[in-house]
């Protein structure tokens, strides 16, 4: 599985998808949980990490072990 470098906090679970015709299994990640890792570690605010993971790491493709990104909560409107 791919895993996205200085994240593994904002790792949710596994998920099996479909991709290229086959069943993989990928890490999930938090986007808020990003959102507020990055604003800390990098100093931004949180519109700056909101946009920051929707420019890129949202439509980031790495391969058929590209991770799942999701917002679990209002943080994005």
């Amino acid at each position: 599985m791919l895993k996205a470098d200085g994240l593994d906090e904002a790792i949710i679970g596994e998920a099996n998808i479909w991709r290229d015709n086959t069943q993989e299994t990928v890490l999930v990640y938090s986007c808020d949980k990003i959102a507020e890792i990055i604003a800390y570690r990098d100093g931004m605010s949180e519109q700056e990490a909101i946009e920051f993971i929707e420019y890129n790491i949202e439509g980031a493709y790495m391969g058929k072990d590209t991770p799942v990104f999701v917002w679990d909560s209002a943080y994005k409107k």
